[in-house]
């Protein structure tokens, strides 16, 4: 679909229609957006807009020599049908939602991020099948929109393929719980990034994130990305990256999953629930949300990211006011009281020119579950000295102190850390007495 010509279009009921949003989306897409229409009225149940204004819209397609409409809103079978049927031949009619599927289509590289795709187009196209197949029976038009003539084989099919899609997807979730606990079991704190597209998640990460070497940590990590992109552009981070980050006393692996945007639908955020579960299993979640937009829409987003984050999420959330560099002092002091029921204490970035950032680490590890405090005292021999460096490794080391033929290492760690810990000093104390023998 690169390089296509396409005309987007958007119908509200009251107010005035803002293009921007399906404009990126186009561009993200790899269309070249070459016309613009837009109406103020309530829904017209066979054509979304009224009769003129798609008229004015097929004119419109014909003039610039458009292959695509897109329609930034929910339009049901019969309205598409409709549409496309007063439209130039050839010219395709597509809806917000297929074009945020196929975005999502083109970004996915994993087998998940494709798994996760092709069950949004599934369960979007389930309660379609029947009415798009009735339709081109009725015009005598088969194969209309790629379905053929309807038959209740079609619907078995779907929901075939859509149990299939879950179960494998269901066993690609368990082996990465197993993955989270292993991490943890190593020491790290796991902290997710959320928020809507363009808040600018991938751009605070670099600034979080350690610059390490993989290769030191492939033995227990060997997943860890070295680079978080930050193009902007949509859904650059379809997928998940993992970064270590950088912080002064805990070990942190970062997570940025793929951005919200708005008005989805709840079957389409269902869909990338293996992705979200990055978010809703972490220790704590940075919430970005873009500080130089309208206090309205930041309020819009917040309560929607709220939604989705509590429904299942049961680690603290910090809200972060990314951007704050586009703002005076006055201006961030506004939208800090405007929106104090939503985000009660934020903090205040820029993720471009790191102001901030030093706070936020900072924060970050005053919300990150509470540490415990371990005085281990070992025979010193090899075998300790191995514990002692697995202790600096997977937890805080407050003082390390040598006495005669013993060494007494004072933690912060885990309590999982603090157990094995406590486990692999049990088993020095249980050879030393072989040993001396």
């Amino acid at each position: 679909m690169t390089g296509e010509r396409a005309v987007v279009a958007k119908r509200v009921d009251a107010g005035t229609a803002d293009l921007s949003e399906i404009e990126q989306l186009a561009g993200a897409a790899g269309y070249e957006v070459v016309g613009r229409l837009s109406q103020t009225r309530e829904e017209d149940a066979a054509y979304m807009f009224g009769e003129g204004k798609v008229d004015e819209l097929a004119a419109l397609v014909e003039e610039t020599d458009a292959a695509v409409v897109i329609v930034d809103n929910d339009v049901g079978p019969y309205q598409t049908f409709n549409i496309g049927g007063e439209l130039p031949e050839d010219a395709e009619v597509v809806d917000r939602f297929t074009l945020i599927l196929e975005i999502f289509g083109q970004r996915a590289q994993t087998r998940k991020a494709q798994l996760q795709v092709e069950l949004a187009e599934l369960r979007y196209e389930l309660p379609r099948a029947e009415a798009k197949a009735s339709l081109a029976k009725r015009d005598e038009r088969p194969g209309f929109m790629g379905l053929g003539e309807y038959d209740e084989s079609v619907e078995r099919d779907i929901k075939r393929q859509i149990s299939e899609i879950r179960d494998e997807l269901a066993s690609i979730a368990e082996k990465e719980q197993q993955r989270r606990e292993q991490r943890r079991a190593s020491g790290f704190d796991l902290v997710a990034l959320a928020g809507y597209t363009y808040a600018g998640k991938s751009t605070l990460m670099r600034q979080l994130a350690a610059e390490l070497d993989v290769d030191e940590n492939v033995d227990r990590h060997p997943d860890l990305e070295t680079t978080a992109e930050s193009e902007d552009d949509l859904f650059t981070t379809l997928g998940t990256t993992t970064r270590r980050a950088e912080m002064d006393r805990r070990d942190v692996l970062l997570t940025d999953t793929v951005g919200f945007i708005s008005d989805l639908p709840h079957w389409l955020v269902e869909s990338f629930e293996s992705t979200l579960d990055s978010v809703y299993r972490a220790d704590l979640v940075l919430l970005v949300v873009d500080a130089s937009e309208p206090v309205e829409e930041m309020r819009e987003k917040l309560v929607t990211c709220h939604d989705t984050l509590y429904e299942r999420n049961e680690a603290p959330v910090v809200t972060v006011f990314n951007k704050v560099d586009r703002l005076t002092d006055e201006e961030l002091d506004e939208k800090r009281a405007a929106l104090s029921a939503l985000a009660p204490n934020p903090e205040a970035v820029s993720a471009k020119t790191g102001e901030g950032v030093a706070a936020l680490r900072d924060r970050v590890e005053a919300e990150l579950p509470e540490w415990r405090t371990e005085r281990l005292v070992l025979p010193l021999s090899d075998d300790a000295m191995s514990v002692v460096s697995w202790i600096h490794d997977h937890g805080h080391v407050e003082e390390e102190a040598y006495a005669g033929d013993q060494v007494t290492v004072t933690f912060d760690a885990r309590p999982t850390v603090v157990s094995r810990a406590r486990s692999k000093a049990a088993e020095l104390d249980a050879a030393e007495p072989a040993e001396s023998a």
